[in-house]
């Protein structure tokens, strides 16, 4: 397993595990020290329609690219969040070359569709822990985790 190196700098990057972070919005300009870190994969949590220009996914994705990183589209909205947006997730975490950088406008998007994707793979909580480490009070989604469990 890849793992991630710490980095300092302004962007506020929270560790889940070692191969899984998240971030709020990040601009093309963090792209650089993202790579320097680690990560191979940026996954963006965030429909183009919450930012500005400059901040679209193809914006992102045009850095990622050019620093040799995947990069990935799966804009997830709180009323919108469903099953294949939880797959897309979890593919990109098992083919990622490297370990993966989620990011949305906080990180709790991209917190929340991991954990729902452990679901049945980590017990609830290890899953509600990991969060809560990274600063996501995700609590909330224990009854929907477990029934994800029990399939």
């Amino acid at each position: 397993m890849h793992e991630a190196r710490d980095i300092h700098t302004s962007m506020d990057i929270r560790p889940i595990t070692p191969a899984y972070a998240v971030s709020p919005q990040i601009a093309p300009e963090d792209i650089p020290a993202i790579a320097a870190a680690g990560y191979t994969t940026i996954l963006c949590n965030r429909p183009d329609v919450e930012v500005s220009a400059g901040l679209r996914a193809d914006d992102i994705r045009r850095a990622a690219e050019a620093a040799g990183l995947t990069f990935v589209l799966n804009p997830v909205t709180h009323d919108g969040l469903n099953e294949e947006m939880v797959r897309l997730q979890t593919d990109t975490l098992v083919t990622s070359e490297g370990p993966v950088l989620a990011y949305c406008a906080s990180g709790t998007r991209s917190s929340i569709v991991w954990s729902l994707g452990q679901a049945g793979h980590m017990a609830t909580d290890d899953i509600i822990e990991a969060t809560a480490k990274a600063g996501y009070e995700l609590s909330g989604l224990r009854p929907r985790l477990d029934a994800l469990a029990r399939g």
